[in-house]
């Protein structure tokens, strides 16, 4: 099976760190992956997005035309991406940010409050995480497991001391697909 994932929002919303995460997780599970960050001037808090490939094949580029996950965290990605997702996608929408729902009738939604969720959680930094949780649980593209060892070898030794936060933070959007499936 090939995972094609794009994740978009705010520069600063951890997107690329989430991303990071996801290819790791398929590094350690000897997934074939790409991981492609988007840098640049999106970095002060313009639109921002990386694709990550999981892959039981060799991937042969690490462009994405037509994503079968997307992660989308603000209007202007949804708005921007939702037209590329193949048909049969999974859209994971944080439903805190984005008051629309999506256009489409072709894709599953998941609509996911995860900004707020990670403000009651009093770690509003760490809405990228909820859904990267809640993503591991619905689509299965690696075990939820592997994310314990993936947080532990790609969060930043300056960042340590979140880690069982980061932790607490996939578990939430993990607990949320379990229990009510992707709708608020």
């Amino acid at each position: 099976m090939t995972y094609e994932t794009i994740m978009a929002g705010f520069g600063g919303q951890g997107l690329l760190f989430s991303g990071k995460v996801l290819a790791y997780a398929g590094l350690l599970e000897g997934k074939e992956l790409t991981w492609l960050p988007s840098y640049g001037p999106e970095m002060r808090g313009g639109t921002c997005n990386c694709s990550v490939i999981l892959s039981d094949e060799p991937v042969g580029s690490p462009i994405i035309a037509h994503p079968n996950i997307l992660m989308v965290m603000n209007e202007p990605s949804l708005d921007r991406f939702e037209g590329t997702a193949q048909a049969g996608a999974t859209v994971f929408v944080d439903s805190s940010l984005i008051p629309r729902k999506l256009k489409r009738t072709d894709v599953t939604p998941v609509y996911i409050p995860a900004t707020q969720m990670a403000k009651e959680m009093d770690a509003l930094a760490l809405a990228n995480m909820i859904i990267l949780g809640a993503i591991v649980e619905k689509i299965r593209c690696v075990r939820p497991e592997t994310m314990v060892d993936a947080l532990k070898h790609t969060i930043s030794a300056r960042k340590a001391n979140l880690l069982d936060l980061n932790l607490k933070a996939v578990e939430e959007g993990a607990r949320f697909i379990r229990e009510k499936g992707g709708e608020e």
